[in-house]
Formats: C-alpha cells, sequence, structure tokens
C-alpha cells in the first residue's frame, strides 16, 4: 500500500526537497484519517454539574469547551492545509493526489479504480509539486 517513487530526486529538479523531510511529510499526509476521525469525535460537549466546582492548586481556571474548540480548529487546519494544497497543486489531479498522499495509494492502484486522465509520469511530477508546496506550508 506504499507509493512506488524514488524518495530521494535529483537537486537539478525543481520539486527537489530532503529524503527524509519528503518521508517526514508523507506520513504527515497518512495521518489525514486520524485527523478527519478526531474532528468528527470533538463536539464540545462536556459534562457538567451545576454548583460543583473542582479545587485547583495552581488556581488555573479550566474550559473544556475552550480546549474542545482548539483542538477543533487544530485539526480542522490541519486536513484544510491537506486539501488545499492538493488542489493548489493541480485541480485536475487533486482528487487522484490527494487520495495517494493520505491513502498511500500508487497510481496504479489509483488508476485501476478510477481512470487517471494523465500518464504516469505527470501524476508523479504533480505527486513531487505536491510535497515541494506543502514543504513551503510546514516551515
Amino acid at each position: 500500500m506504499t507509493t512506488l517513487i524514488k524518495p530521494e530526486l535529483s537537486k537539478k529538479n525543481p520539486y527537489w526537497i530532503d529524503k527524509h523531510r519528503y518521508y517526514e511529510l508523507k506520513h504527515f499526509c497518512l495521518q489525514y484519517k486520524f485527523w478527519r476521525d478526531a474532528y468528527m469525535s470533538i463536539d464540545g460537549r462536556v459534562g457538567y454539574v451545576p454548583g460543583w466546582v473542582p479545587i485547583s492548586r495552581t488556581n488555573n481556571i479550566q474550559d473544556p469547551t475552550a480546549d474542545a474548540i482548539a483542538a477543533k480548529m487544530y485539526y480542522r487546519d490541519l486536513i484544510i492545509m491537506v486539501e488545499k494544497t492538493a488542489k493548489e497543486t493541480d485541480p485536475d489531479l487533486a482528487d487522484y493526489i490527494f487520495q495517494s498522499v493520505t491513502k498511500g495509494l500508487s497510481y496504479e492502484q489509483i488508476n485501476a479504480k478510477n481512470r487517471i486522465p494523465c500518464s504516469r509520469d505527470t501524476f508523479y511530477d504533480r505527486y513531487r509539486k505536491f510535497f515541494w508546496l506543502l514543504n513551503k506550508k510546514r516551515k
């Protein structure tokens, strides 16, 4: 279930990034399903007992609703970053690139289910461009 692409490109390639940075970004994108599930599971409701105030030794007032909102915004930002980068890479191939980077599918696996309207070389060129753009956003 891995994308069969060389992690190391020639430094002359316009979309060159370091091999280890590529792997870091690839594994970042493979977390997309977890982010989506976490985002959907956060509903902001907290069990509340009126009149009960927990004792705090640090005098920090906790706000579980604000914590839930912050977590939801965090996951939303990650989700949007990956989706938007795929669309910026190539609007026509965005769905195919998105499937490849978030599910680890290769060109052949995606092409078997959905006919990709480009050659393998073109697809992987856009695939590399995706990680190059994401690298710029994740600095």
